[in-house]
């Protein structure tokens, strides 16, 4: 799928290369991981908020979100 990714993309290999090369001088080495890092965090949360999960614990009965009127 990754392939076929590219290819619609029309990027080839070297130019992915280049394109991270670009990266790396613009944030450095140490920046890199803390970027993925909160690129997975988003991705993560945005698939959550899709699929209605709020992150809290079901057993927790407090944490519950019953719809109940007060």
């Amino acid at each position: 799928m990754l392939n076929t990714t590219i290819l619609i993309a029309g990027l080839g290999g070297t130019e992915i290369a280049v394109i991270l090369v670009i990266v790396l001088l613009l944030f450095g080495g140490k920046k890199i991981p803390e970027l993925m890092r909160g690129l997975g965090k988003g991705i993560k949360e945005f698939k959550d908020g899709k699929d209605g999960v709020d992150g809290s614990d079901p057993a927790d009965p407090k944490s519950s979100n019953t719809n109940k009127p007060l």
